[in-house]
């Protein structure tokens, strides 16, 4: 697939047009950062780690009917997805007390929380993501009563099919955000899953095998990202 432009560059990922107006490449990138890209490094390997772990994900959702913008892998760095008209929020899941979570409530690190926790952010560094109530993304149109229900019904059945996925190579799915756009009137899953989005715990020892071995400096950062890859089925 043939790339025609550059449609928008994060800090991670880049998305390229092509073509077809309903097809994109998305390229993932060595680029890690933290703290609302305060802090940013090259990580050799990353990049292509990130992708096909993104990729093995997205087709265990397909294959759980949790539709996804994912289409192939094309190469090592970039993925064939589709085109969506992506909603501003951010959708996370906290199955652990974890993050800003334990700052904000001063709840004990690794609480187990049941049911877990929804929240809604808004997508914007410039105000570090704030958090944001169903009230916010209708009044400001940001996405429709209906469309704010299917994100939340489809993060819970994602978490479903995941935390049943990382158990099984030993690991606790802490927490976790999801994106969604909507593509032919449907709501779709999009952006990525991969360790950079996610908290994942070796459920022993209770190691963090994620980003936050980059925000704390802990290292090994990509070999985590490979190992976490190995325990559920994928070799890298």
């Amino acid at each position: 697939m043939e790339k025609t432009g550059v449609l928008y560059a994060g800090k991670a990922k880049t998305v390229h047009t092509t073509a077809d107006e309903n097809l994109m490449v998305l390229e993932f990138r060595n680029d890690t950062s933290a703290f609302d890209g305060e802090r940013i490094e090259q990580l050799d390997n990353k990049g292509r780690v990130n992708n096909l772990f993104n990729a093995y994900v997205m087709e265990k959702l397909q294959n759980a009917g949790i539709e996804t913008h994912f289409v192939k892998l094309l190469s090592d760095h970039e993925s064939l997805v589709r085109n969506l008209k992506m909603m501003p929020v951010e959708c996370v899941v906290r199955n652990r007390a974890a993050g800003s979570l334990v700052r904000r409530l001063g709840v004990e690190e690794g609480l187990e929380v049941n049911p877990p926790i929804f929240e809604f952010f808004l997508k914007n560094d410039a105000l570090h993501d704030p958090m944001i109530n169903d009230y916010h993304i209708e009044t400001f149109g940001w996405a429709n009563k209906d469309q704010i229900a299917q994100m939340k019904e489809l993060t819970f059945k994602v978490n479903t099919v995941l935390k049943d996925l990382f158990a099984a190579g030993n690991m606790i799915l802490v927490d976790y955000k999801l994106e969604f756009g909507v593509f032919e009137g449907r709501v779709v899953l999009g952006d990525e899953f991969s360790p950079d989005g996610c908290r994942l715990w070796d459920a022993q020892t209770l190691e963090k095998l994620d980003k936050d071995r980059f925000r704390q400096g802990l290292g090994g950062v990509v070999e985590s990202y490979i190992e976490v890859a190995r325990r559920i089925g994928l070799t890298i």
